[in-house]
């Protein structure tokens, strides 16, 4: 009997490890992470009012019921408690597919702060400093010249920069770097014919950028732009890692952000919500846009050739959850340490002079003025009342240019993820300011 129950054992043991050897890649590399409790709490038990919260439900559901979004996931947490944690509406129109809360969104420049992150572990090891200048690590910056206007006989007038761009200025936005879609300069022009989102790599990306110049002298304006995607050529470049596998090992893996990536997976595609554009006219009506507005310039179902480190990025509303809460507790989540505290907040302070702070620079629902600026990556609100916002001092946040947005608030140690798929525009319902109203007017007892 002893020998009958030994071989039975050799057998289980056997096939337990032939079942291992078989089991989908995508199991074996995506360990869980440390764990976050999403289970909801009652409101009040943080300070908030669940009558007063309907404000915020009423609000995510009529934009849907209206047909400005298809879908929405939000996550709202305080204390690191999970408050209110909802999907409304619907993964695809056509299908009328209801919205799940495990759905996979395109983040777009939500993928900025991850890319600041990982540009802030690099700064841990010693491997940069903010005013190092950018020819440094990118020898082919050297002779970067500057935009100063057109001269009478058309052509464009470049000088020298006053100084070298620096780091500190590629992560502010504050470099002279432009984007080329939002403006028509003519060196947003420059930008445009040289389709660097087409390129084969990031290599190539960077050798058609030094050959463009600067929009205006390094820290003189302050211009949304591929500062973050030079940032993930620099992060390649530092850490011998392509920068979907530096992500993957040194933030998504440790914070078991188990679908975060640069595409879909075939096992996952069925979760990819479609993303819309609304159609010309006073109804808007929403239509499927797999161009990503021309900002996307992959299908998202295989790896890039060219890793967008200012766009690139798909994600759950969990996933982000999991990284913002990271960067509210100081830079680490149940163990798994990212960056020590005092990174996380140089990361998360105004960079950008007071002389920029003018209302006059600024992109989307973003406007760069007294008390509101840009950290690393990210946008900072320094000085809520001068800024006009409820938020808590210090709060920073970004979202993406399919409406998905994030805060996190420090001084009330709130997080909010907010994820959706319609391409900004005009008619766009302005979910990211309108939640933070209803958020915050149902906030009523914040020393609890």
């Amino acid at each position: 009997m002893h020998l009958v129950r030994s071989a039975l054992a050799a057998r289980l043991a056997l096939a337990a490890l032939a079942l291992t050897l078989v089991a989908p890649a995508s199991l074996a590399q995506q360990p869980a992470g440390p764990r976050v409790d999403l289970t909801v709490v009652k409101p009040e038990s943080v300070g908030f009012s669940s009558d007063r919260l309907e404000n915020l439900h009423k609000l995510m559901q009529q934009t849907v019921d209206k047909k400005q979004i298809a879908g929405i996931v939000t996550i709202l947490a305080r204390h690191g408690k999970v408050v209110d944690y909802r999907a409304y509406g619907v993964s695809d129109l056509a299908s009328g597919k209801p919205l799940q809360k495990d759905a996979i969104f395109r983040d777009f420049s939500m993928t900025k702060p991850i890319t600041g992150v990982a540009m802030m572990i690099l700064f841990e090891q010693g491997k940069w400093l903010p005013s190092d200048p950018i020819s440094k690590f990118i020898p082919e910056f050297a002779h970067l010249k500057v935009y100063k206007g057109v001269g009478a006989d058309g052509k464009m007038i470049l000088v020298d920069p006053d100084h070298p761009p620096t780091m500190r200025e590629l992560m502010s936005h504050t470099a002279g770097f432009t984007y080329g879609f939002f403006g028509d300069t003519p060196v947003d022009r420059l930008y445009r014919d040289a389709h660097l989102f087409e390129s084969k790599d990031l290599q190539e990306f960077i050798g058609k950028l030094a050959k463009l110049p600067l929009l205006y002298q390094p820290g003189q304006g302050w211009t949304y732009s591929v500062s973050m995607d030079i940032e993930g050529y620099i992060v390649e470049k530092l850490s011998g890692q392509s920068l979907p596998d530096f992500d993957r090992d040194h933030i998504y893996t440790p914070l078991g952000m188990r679908d975060a990536g640069f595409f879909v997976p075939a096992d996952k595609s069925g979760r990819f919500v479609t993303l819309y554009q609304s159609q010309p006219g006073p109804n808007g009506e929403l239509v499927a846009d797999p161009t990503g507005g021309g900002l996307s310039h992959h299908n998202y179902s295989q790896p890039p050739g060219m890793p967008s480190g200012g766009g690139g990025m798909v994600s759950t509303a969990e996933d982000y959850y999991r990284f913002a809460t990271m960067m509210l507790n100081g830079g680490q989540l149940g163990g798994a340490r990212i960056l020590a505290p005092s990174t996380v907040k140089l990361m998360t302070s105004n960079h950008v002079p007071a002389e920029l702070l003018t209302g006059k620079f600024g992109i989307g629902y973003q406007t760069m003025r007294p008390g509101f600026g840009y950290g690393y990556n990210c946008a900072v609100v320094f000085d809520p009342p001068v800024a006009n916002l409820p938020d808590g001092k210090g709060t920073f946040f970004w979202d993406g240019a399919a409406g998905t947005w994030f805060w996190v608030d420090p001084a009330n140690d709130i997080v909010f993820i907010g994820m959706i798929q319609r391409m900004l525009g005009p008619a766009s319902p302005n979910l990211e300011y309108e939640s933070r109203a209803t958020v915050y007017g149902a906030l009523v007892d914040p020393a609890k």
